[in-house]
């Protein structure tokens, strides 16, 4: 989806459509994407790697009103939410900030990301220096360095 994040799509379809059941199906594992999806409106977050039983199951349940997360993300939300002193750094940041990173991490220039998000570059460059304080980073190389590790980082096909 270019321009835009997942999340502002959900916020955008729950505005204009409050009672439409969302299922995400995403390509990312790591838990901090299903909870930003779910606090967003949500009903569903699931893998794409998931078996497809597993997704039948998630179709089923959110088409029935009812909400669905994978056992595994359920798992990581429970000791997270246990492990709350241990989040990671990036559950840290907001919406707006973690797409800001992860376009960065993705290698855009702050101009890039500007002219994608309909923003100004001083404002971009706000959030990057915001970022990389509640981040403890000091520059762009140490964000990419950090989603790398921490598998937050669409792969090249995808961009």
């Amino acid at each position: 989806m270019p321009g835009r994040s997942g999340v502002e799509l959900i916020k955008q379809i729950r505005t204009e459509k409050p009672r439409l059941p969302i299922l995400v199906l995403s390509m990312h594992k790591e838990s901090e994407y299903a909870v930003r999806t779910i606090r967003a409106g949500a009903a569903g977050y699931l893998c794409k790697d998931s078996a497809s039983q597993q997704l039948l199951n998630a179709i089923h349940e959110v088409a029935a009103g009812g909400r669905f997360i994978s056992p595994e993300v359920a798992a990581d939300l429970a000791f997270s939410m246990i492990l709350r002193d241990e989040r990671p750094l990036h559950a840290l940041l907001s919406d707006r900030e973690f797409l800001i990173f992860s376009k960065l991490a993705a290698g855009d220039s702050v101009g890039e990301i500007a002219q994608r998000l309909n923003l100004s570059v001083k404002t971009v460059s706000t959030y990057k220096t915001r970022l990389l304080q509640k981040m403890q980073m000091s520059s762009v190389a140490d964000l990419i360095r950090y989603g790398l590790d921490h598998d937050l980082l669409d792969s090249p096909v995808s961009r």
